[in-house]
């Protein structure tokens, strides 16, 4: 399991509910957090996606990914149930960070899909270390989850980690005319599962 230090905890008011934000930290320096709403360390399974940092998507509502809609859907859908995490781990562009994700991203435009982009940079296809999210879920006192994902890679890394998923539960939106062909590449590469 890769060391994270809890930090702090706050108040996090939302358009999509009133959070607790929870704040970690490596050895190195790297941040993380977790959004919690609800009792969740009462051992019953938790709603929760672990959300990859994605500034391009996120923040700048990019559509050359799904990350922005599936980081609102799983927000929306912690707060129907009134209960749930958010595991938001800082790894920019599947871990190669921001600048080669933009590098990444010029090669997309000139033709490249995102996994022959981070190859042509000598770069892995996907350099997260989703075990983060285990020490999160260790610290915070959950045992096991229904996991927001499309990703078969999360689910048996976490349950590799010791975490007990109890059902893998979709997240398909966000799709529009300029990330069809990234998607795609996503289910036939990288094992996703989405609908085309």
């Amino acid at each position: 399991m890769t060391p994270l230090k809890y930090i702090a905890s706050c108040r996090l008011p939302t358009e999509y509910g009133v959070f607790t934000m929870h704040g970690f930290e490596q050895p190195n320096g790297q941040e993380h957090t977790a959004l919690s709403m609800g009792d969740i360390a009462n051992g019953e399974p938790v709603l929760s996606r672990i959300h990859s940092e994605c500034l391009t998507g996120d923040a700048l509502f990019s559509q050359k990914c799904d990350c922005g809609p599936q980081l609102q859907a799983a927000m929306q859908a912690v707060q129907r149930e009134g209960r749930g995490l958010i595991v938001y781990l800082r790894q920019e562009g599947r871990g190669i960070g921001l600048i080669n994700k933009i590098r990444a991203y010029a090669l997309q435009d000139q033709g490249l899909d995102t996994v022959e982009a981070n190859l042509a940079l000598g770069l892995p296809i996907d350099a997260r270390d989703f075990t983060l999210a285990q020490a999160i879920y260790q610290h915070l006192g959950v045992k096991s989850i229904r996991l927001l994902t499309n990703n078969p890679n999360k689910i048996s890394i976490m349950e590799q980690s010791g975490i007990h998923i109890v059902e893998r539960v979709p997240l398909q939106v966000g799709r529009n005319r300029e990330n069809t062909g990234y998607l795609k590449t996503k289910a036939a590469k990288l094992g996703h599962l989405i609908d085309n």
